[in-house]
């Protein structure tokens, strides 16, 4: 019997304040990447616009949608359907009078199997996400997917182990971060784009799982505030290591297909899952 494998791929693009604009540009690269034949396709953090989150201003409430309501993730669904491909969709939710960062899960039919709210929300220059988005409630989750079972975090939370931990342990065989992360304000010659990349490429070593990480390009203005995206979105396999990545400016996408059943074996070979301490762990967590 043939092991089983699974092809992921990530986008990289600029966007701008016209929706529909990005949602076309977004359709034209999860395109591209299924015709290389992708089965999960990564598009960025809020792909819907410019990341806002540089200023606050309530008018970007009235961007926010109910999850089967939301342009983004209507138009995900149904190119998902139609490509028989899966999209975690990343959208500006609003449920009743709270809103969240959130990522709706298209699978290969176009049905929405759920909705992961991101659980770590930064707050500092040029990232100010705590005005508008509320601490996810959905906790960490593992999506049992047509085309594999995946684990899907939230830009900031790609830099917490416990994330990527959590979800491993719920049967994630590969995990997704879609990004949206850049120049800082305060400092505009630092470069993180380094240490963004070794974080996660750290949970792929201690999970022994491979990593899928979209981010944006390009230079944003918004009311004055600008930012530049730094781009480098990466596909790291289950040592850590990089195997597939794009450049600063480069637009384009990232495919590379994994033997599941290769990595699993990999996985209880190493021991990092026999070998947890759980009963220490508990003692020690604050």
């Amino acid at each position: 019997m043939a092991n089983r494998t699974i092809t992921v791929a990530a986008v990289q693009t600029h966007f701008g304040n016209d929706v529909a604009d990005n949602i076309a540009r977004t359709e034209k690269f999860v395109r591209a990447a299924a015709a290389e034949g992708a089965q999960v396709v990564l598009p960025p953090e809020l792909f819907q616009g410019i990341y806002f989150c540089t200023r606050q201003n309530p008018k970007w409430f009235e961007t926010a949608f109910a999850t089967e309501e939301h342009p983004c993730v209507i138009a995900m669904r149904k190119l998902a359907a139609d490509l028989v491909i899966v999209i975690p969709v990343s959208f500006f939710e609003k449920d009743g009078p709270r809103y969240y960062n959130s990522i709706a899960i298209a699978d290969t039919d176009g049905s929405i199997l759920g909705v992961y709210r991101k659980s770590h929300i930064p707050d500092g220059p040029g990232y100010q996400e705590k005005y508008y988005f509320r601490p996810g409630d959905t906790g960490f989750k593992a999506w049992k997917t047509r085309a594999g079972n995946i684990g899907v975090g939230i830009c900031w939370d790609q830099w917490f182990p416990e994330c990527a931990r959590a979800m491993a342990l719920a049967g994630a065989e590969v995990l997704f971060y879609p990004t949206a992360i850049g120049s800082e304000p305060y400092d505009t010659s630092l470069d993180t784009h380094l240490q963004w990349q070794r974080a996660m490429q750290g949970h792929a070593v201690s999970n022994a799982i491979p990593i899928v990480a979209a981010n944006r390009i390009g230079l944003e203005e918004n009311e004055g505030a600008e930012q530049r995206f730094y781009g480098h979105s990466f596909i790291a396999d289950h040592r850590g290591e990089i195997v597939a990545e794009l450049g600063r400016d480069t637009e384009g996408v990232l495919v590379h297909t994994f033997d599941l059943d290769e990595i699993q074996s990999y996985r209880a070979d190493w021991g990092f899952f026999r070998d947890r301490r759980t009963e220490l762990y508990e003692k020690s967590i604050i």
